[in-house]
C-alpha cells in the first residue's frame, strides 16, 4: 500500500473519531440538560449528561489551561513523530490515531468552554464519551503492540554511527 493512501486512511480515522465524538456531543446538548439522565436499561446503563471539569475520574478539576497546552503538545508531538509511527506495528499506529483522535475531541470541548461532555454512564463507573473510548481503546491497543507483536529491534532508537 503506498504512503499516499495510508497517510488518507489515517486522516480518515483521526476525523472519523473526532465527527462521531462532536456530533454525539451536540445531540447529547440538544437533548438533554446538564444533569439529566435517560435510562436505558434501569439501573445499567443510562444516558447522563455531565459537564466534566477535570481529567478521567474528574481528577486535576479545573485546570484548563494545563490540559489544552498538553493536548496541542500531544498533538504536535504526533505531527513530529507521524513518519516513524507510520512504518510501526499497525496495532501501535492505529492505537496511536485513536488516541489522537480521542485527545483532540476532548481537547476541542476544552477549548469551546473548558469542560468535556460526557454522557455514557454505566452507574458503576465514571460518565465518559466517545473519545474516551477512543483514548482508552487506542492506548490498550498500543500496549499490545508493545508486549506482544513488536520486537526490541522495533523500540530501541536508531543508532547513529560516528
Amino acid at each position: 500500500m503506498s504512503l499516499k493512501k495510508i497517510f488518507h486512511k489515517d486522516i480518515l480515522w483521526f476525523f472519523g473519531i473526532i465527527l462521531m465524538d462532536q456530533l454525539s456531543k451536540i445531540i447529547v446538548k440538544q437533548q438533554m440538560v446538564p444533569g439529566e439522565s435517560i435510562p436505558v436499561i434501569a439501573d445499567i446503563f443510562h444516558f447522563t449528561y455531565v459537564l466534566n471539569p477535570g481529567a478521567a475520574f474528574g481528577i486535576l478539576e479545573y485546570q484548563r489551561a494545563f490540559f489544552v497546552f498538553a493536548g496541542i503538545a500531544i498533538l504536535g508531538a504526533a505531527v513530529y513523530f507521524y513518519p516513524r509511527l507510520r512504518r510501526m506495528d499497525l496495532w501501535l499506529h492505529y492505537g496511536a490515531i485513536a488516541l489522537l483522535g480521542g485527545a483532540a475531541g476532548n481537547l476541542i470541548d476544552r477549548i469551546q468552554n473548558g469542560l468535556v461532555v460526557d454522557f455514557f454512564d454505566f452507574r458503576i463507573w465514571p460518565v465518559f464519551n466517545i473519545a474516551d473510548i477512543a483514548i482508552v481503546a487506542g492506548i490498550g491497543s498500543m500496549i499490545y503492540a508493545i508486549l506482544f507483536r513488536m520486537k526490541d529491534e522495533d523500540i530501541e532508537e536508531p543508532r547513529h554511527e560516528i
